[in-house]
């Protein structure tokens, strides 16, 4: 048993003697700093400077027919400043169409019709109608191809108001929601003073449509 002590420490010995551990690790090509650059004994600094690319419209460019119609010289309802200076003598029966915001309405001179909001429009302004569908009397009727050339409507705004009360509910079963909303449309009451420009347009009268039905 001291033998094998005796050996195994000398062993160690030569060892010792043979072999020098140090800290210091050779410089070699392949050193930890050029696999690794960014190690826990060196500070970083970055800097980023992103470079933005100009930001291209949203929309395409508007043809010529689109511009073009939007700079329509007579909009569908124009203000003006007073009515006009010879209101025609009205005809017995005489009526019109008009469209206001997407939406036909009957108009006889004198009455007042309730439209949508229009806005920018005051009370006792002056308004022209220009999209006058058909004009009609009693022996006779002006049928637009789209609208009857010329013809206009004017009128009064003499309210701007709201429509009655809408409630809107809204419910989901099993997810205790509810919900109750009041909605009340903004509307405006317009006075009609009278119908002009239509006499020049073709007319159809009581006369042709009977020599069409006897035709047919």
């Amino acid at each position: 048993m001291a033998s094998a002590a005796a050996s195994l420490s000398t062993i160690c010995t030569s060892f010792t003697t043979h072999c020098a551990i140090s800290n210091h690790s050779p410089k070699t090509p392949f050193s930890q700093s050029t696999f690794f650059p960014f190690s826990r004994t060196h500070s970083l600094s970055l800097s980023f400077q992103p470079t933005l690319s100009p930001r291209l419209p949203l929309l395409p460019p508007k043809s010529s027919d689109t511009a073009q119609a939007l700079s329509d010289p007579q909009p569908a309802t124009q203000l003006v400043q007073s009515p006009p200076l010879q209101p025609p003598s009205w005809e017995p029966g005489l009526f019109a169409v008009v469209m206001v915001g997407g939406r036909q309405y009957i108009v006889h001179p004198g009455r007042w019709i309730t439209v949508q909001r229009l806005k920018g429009a005051k009370v006792n302004d002056k308004i022209a109608l220009h999209r006058v569908l058909l004009v009609g009397t009693d022996t006779s009727c002006y049928i637009g191809r789209p609208v009857v050339t010329n013809a206009v409507v004017y009128a009064t705004v003499e309210e701007q108001g709201l429509d009655d009360k809408v409630i809107v509910f809204k419910y989901k079963k099993k997810k205790k929601y509810r919900r109750t909303i009041g909605h009340r449309q903004p509307n405006t009451r317009i006075r009609i003073n009278s119908i002009m420009g239509y006499e020049n347009y073709p007319k159809v009268t009581m006369d042709d449509i009977k020599d069409e039905d006897k035709e047919s």
